[in-house]
């Protein structure tokens, strides 16, 4: 509440060797509670070599898969909510590429490292910081039209 804004992000690796399910409810209850702007998600694999893929108490895949598609499905929702907060705003944005979709528009990032889309020239806005309005919010995106050129 003291950072209403604060861009956090985290990485969850699920069906770590031993993982219990209390362990993977305490998981699903920091997420909650955290609303991640972003989490990089996988399963655990054995690597050769290290000590945890020699473990006996190894997930099988379908609970590894489980639990993979759980943590999915609510980063999806916490990043479509904290996304969607930014509706109205004008945010700035520093300007880095084109839009490969759509040629005309150009792609930059806000501080909290949200990608947002506008209309512009590339050549002309390439590490330039421009604001723009946001009228359209999406899971890992945003796009708006630019109040102020440089």
């Amino acid at each position: 509440s003291k950072l209403p804004d604060a861009a956090i992000t985290a990485d969850v690796i699920v069906g770590f060797p031993g993982e219990t399910d209390d362990d993977f409810r305490d998981t699903l209850t920091l997420m909650e509670e955290v609303k991640f702007d972003s989490v990089n998600t996988a399963a655990y694999s054995p690597r050769p070599n290290t000590p945890a893929a020699e473990w006996t108490n190894q997930l099988s895949e379908e609970v590894k898969t489980n639990r993979l598609g759980q943590v999915n499905r609510l980063n999806l929702k916490h990043a479509a909510e904290r996304r969607a907060r930014m509706m109205g705003r004008t945010v700035e944005v520093l300007i880095e590429e084109r839009n490969i979709k759509v040629p005309t528009q150009v792609m930059g990032r806000t501080r909290h490292g949200y990608i947002v889309y506008c209309d512009g020239d590339i050549d002309e806005l390439r590490g330039e910081t421009v604001q723009i309005e946001i009228d359209e919010c999406y899971t890992y995106y945003l796009s708006g039209s630019m109040v102020l050129a440089p």
